[in-house]
């Protein structure tokens, strides 16, 4: 697998006044994506407050290359881009490419494990989440940090 992928669906509330994506529905698609991701690897809601852990997001980053209208046909293209060996922290890169494989918009996170008991980053990083975070598709240009 080169990526997780998934075919967006747009809303008439997702444009903004110009016709087109507004900024923010982007952020959006990117973070529903890593939330369905995490559940398909086991990472589920229930899991994540059982063993009271989840993401946090230190940066995130979009970077507009051509608009996207309602109509257009736009597949989400999720890799990992950047993580430690413990993999403590993590970047991950989602990709909006139209039909004819244009790229539309990169956004990039940054982020890392949170222990939701104490409120910190989780040390050390869960087992489960590092089996999980494991099987995402690499980016091509992957740093092991």
């Amino acid at each position: 697998m080169t990526s997780f992928t998934k075919q967006l669906s747009l809303r008439w509330s997702d444009l903004d006044p110009n016709f087109h994506v507004r900024h923010s529905a982007y952020y959006d698609f990117g973070a529903q994506h890593r939330i369905e991701i995490l559940e398909s690897l086991g990472l589920t809601m229930k899991v994540l407050q059982q063993q009271h852990f989840g993401p946090i997001l230190f940066r995130e980053e979009c970077i507009f290359r051509k608009e996207i209208k309602l109509s257009d046909k736009i597949v989400l293209h999720t890799k990992i881009s950047k993580m430690k060996p413990d993999a403590s922290r993590w970047s991950i890169v989602h990709e909006f490419m139209n039909e004819e494989n244009k790229l539309c918009a990169v956004i990039t996170v940054d982020g890392a494990w949170m222990d939701t008991k104490l409120r910190k980053i989780a040390d050390p990083t869960p087992e489960i989440a590092i089996q999980a975070i494991s099987h995402f598709p690499k980016s091509e240009d992957f740093i092991r940090l």
